[in-house]
């Protein structure tokens, strides 16, 4: 089974010194809303365009988007 964007998300978690990817996970855990059971970029990408957290949180989410797709692709 594939791994959830959110699952993979969450493995950023927790740095001791944030980064935009750790502080896109962080909030991500704490946002009840945000989609974590979407399997689409579009899905999660409107929902950060409308629910920003903070200013590189789009370019931080097309970053680990492009990961998260380059680990689970096969």
């Amino acid at each position: 089974m594939r791994q959830s964007f959110y699952q993979f998300l969450l493995t950023h978690r927790g740095k001791l010194e944030q980064d935009d990817y750790s502080q896109l996970a962080d909030w991500a855990f704490y946002d009840h809303h945000f989609p974590k059971y979407a399997e689409t970029y579009d899905e999660i990408s409107e929902y950060l365009e409308w629910n920003s957290p903070f200013p590189a949180a789009l370019a931080a989410f097309d970053a680990l988007w492009s990961e998260y797709e380059w680990k689970h692709s096969s």
